[in-house]
């Protein structure tokens, strides 16, 4: 079967099975990314000590590895449940729901972009001949700080991340098919993540405010839609109202 044809199958899919796939996209891209970006780097990751750092970099290489590929793959996730999600929350608004997606889509651009800073310092420890003008303790400096480019790059991905929750969580709320505590929690949950437009502060907020937040947020509305999905017959209900709505604007227009 080729992939337009695939594609389609998808786009024709009902409201309950899109829902379902897009809560398998959420956990999906919430393990790869978290095991990327976080649990890989912390172990690897020496703070402020740059020798430490390239060492456990390079004697753990192929972990490294796993976790730009593991950070790679999550953005490729991300943007599937971005899009899954906008096909079932446009019926509510499509203008915010086209905004939220708009957001996403960015911040999806801003984690691929932390892949190649996430890869760069093993390419600068292993540069060999290449960057031979700078002594061992130079590189693994300009490793460390290409690292800490990449957490300020992480931090900027989840602030669009906390602006499309907060509109999801919103779209959620004006919805009929979803429960509106979902909306809440998400919307919550999204404002915890825009305070890393100034990271210190986010970071003194992290534990237990927004880490709580995001697991209130985040996990009931994954397990509601894999588990759960939409009611299909008020999805399509809404989705009728907003199509006479739109028809009605076009004649007048």
């Amino acid at each position: 079967m080729s992939g337009a044809a695939t594609m389609e199958q998808i786009a024709e899919a009902s409201p309950r099975f899109k829902a379902r796939i897009a809560g398998a996209f959420q956990l999906l891209e919430a393990l790869t990314a978290t095991f990327g970006q976080v649990i890989v780097l912390d172990r690897l990751v020496v703070a402020g000590n740059a020798m430490a750092t390239a060492a456990n970099i390079l004697g753990h290489e192929r972990l490294f590895w796993l976790g730009f590929a593991s950070s790679l793959i999550g953005v490729a996730f991300h943007i599937a449940w971005a899009l899954l999600m906008y096909e079932l929350l446009k019926p509510v608004n499509r203008s915010l729901s086209s905004l939220a997606v708009f957001f996403i889509l960015v911040g999806c651009a801003i984690q691929a972009l932390t892949s190649l800073l996430y890869l760069a310092p093993l390419l600068i420890l292993q540069s060999g001949n290449s960057l031979s003008a700078f002594t061992p303790e130079q590189l693994q400096a300009l490793a460390l700080m290409f690292l800490k480019l990449n957490a300020y790059a992480f931090n900027i991905d989840l602030v669009f991340f906390g602006l499309w929750c907060v509109l999801t969580g919103y779209l959620i709320f004006r919805s009929t098919f979803l429960p509106r505590v979902l909306g809440v929690l998400l919307a919550i949950s999204g404002l915890g993540f825009v305070t890393y437009l100034y990271p210190p502060l986010a970071y003194h907020l992290f534990f237990p405010y927004i880490a709580v937040a995001s697991a209130l947020g985040e996990i009931p509305l994954e397990l509601w839609l894999i588990v759960m999905g939409v009611n299909v017959e008020r999805w399509k209900e809404q989705a009728s109202t907003a199509g006479e709505r739109r028809s009605q604007r076009a004649m007048h227009s």
